[in-house]
């Protein structure tokens, strides 16, 4: 897969840009503020139909204009491939593609399979489960469109069960039955996310751990476990058992929406354990594995951001990520950074076509 022309119109910073990509890396160069992330969000939120750095729609329209449009040009599977993204202030964002817009955004994930490695990555290790559960969500439903369609579902249920427990609080009254069904659809389809989540652990966590053993030179032991109470007892039964504290909460205490990951370095959580240059090798790992699990299911090469990469990290663990980014396992990849020089040091190493764009 290949993205041949970027164009934004009041996006961000920009009032109006063109870029033409013909190289297999493309560098974004310039001082801190002139809108090179800005760049690499506008080919994030062709893939995903939203922002990654910023999920107030509203906030990605250029100050003092009442719109925004992103339009890319891509090359996939030998066929050109138009996607627009726009919104305009007090309207619904419109995602089309090839000119027909999609009725729901979820049709479209998956389409371009795109991996971005950013210093925001850091949210994984240090912000509460929540950031967690949707790193594991966003990677299987890349790939499985059943599995992002059931986790939809679940949400719904789950925030009609929470309405009827503050009803139930509000009116001091109670309905087991009208309980138990929201308790059964619930139990469906959590149980349903809870098994898909196991089955990519076990495939994703080797994908991983080879990656580490790659950027860090094997030094260190790394694992990821997962947290989850279902790992115990099935879901119906929890659901049961903790009725009680729901009605006193007025909202669902347990259930695969309060799952976690484990982020471990020998043996213990690298959030407190690791160095600033073990978390990031370890972040870069998890998406890079990400980047391989993707290409294996989706059986499309996908792009690849690379936001201030080389930010914090040594040269020796710089040169182990160039090695492993050349190679033709890997399709096209856009990368920015501060330092031009720096940026082209690197990339000329790399034996593939590269551009430079100074903003």
């Amino acid at each position: 897969m290949f993205l041949k022309k970027l164009s934004l119109l009041n996006y961000k910073n920009f009032s109006s840009q063109d870029f033409n990509f013909d190289a297999k890396i493309n560098c974004f160069v310039g001082s801190n503020g002139i809108g090179k992330t800005n760049i690499l969000d506008a080919i994030y939120h062709l893939s995903f139909s939203k922002s990654y750095f910023n999920p107030v729609a509203t906030q990605n329209i250029k100050h003092g204009e009442d719109f925004f449009v992103i339009d890319g040009e891509f090359e996939k599977n030998d066929r050109a491939e138009k996607i627009l993204c726009s919104l305009k202030k007090g309207m619904k964002k419109v995602v089309k593609r090839n000119g027909k817009a999609y009725e729901k955004f979820s049709d479209h994930i998956g389409f371009l399979p795109l991996v971005i490695i950013s210093p925001a990555d850091s949210n994984l290790i240090t912000e509460g489960s929540d950031t967690r559960r949707k790193f594991i969500d966003g990677v299987i439903s890349q790939s499985d469109k059943a599995y992002l369609q059931t986790i939809i579902k679940y949400n719904k249920i789950l925030s009609q069960r929470n309405s009827l427990l503050k009803y139930f609080a509000a009116n001091h009254t109670f309905d087991a039955t009208t309980l138990s069904v929201y308790n059964e659809q619930l139990e469906q389809f959590g149980t349903e996310i809870f098994n898909k989540r196991i089955a990519f652990l076990d495939t994703f966590i080797p994908i991983f751990k080879a990656q580490y053993a790659a950027i860090s030179g094997g030094k260190e032991e790394v694992n990821i476990t997962y947290d989850s109470k279902l790992l115990d007892t099935n879901l119906l039964t929890l659901l049961e058992n903790n009725l009680e504290k729901d009605r006193a909460l007025q909202y669902t205490s347990v259930g695969i929406h309060k799952d976690d990951l484990s982020f471990k370095i020998t043996e213990y959580p690298v959030k407190k354990f690791g160095s600033q240059g073990q978390q990031k090798s370890f972040l870069i790992a998890l998406k890079l594995a990400q980047f391989n699990f993707i290409k294996e299911q989706a059986k499309t090469t996908p792009i690849l951001l690379l936001d201030d990469i080389f930010d914090k990290l040594d040269e020796n663990r710089v040169a182990q990520i160039v090695t492993l980014v050349d190679n033709d396992n890997f399709g096209q990849i856009f990368i920015s950074d501060t330092h031009a020089e720096r940026t082209e040091n690197v990339v000329k190493t790399i034996h593939q076509s590269y551009k430079i764009f100074k903003l």
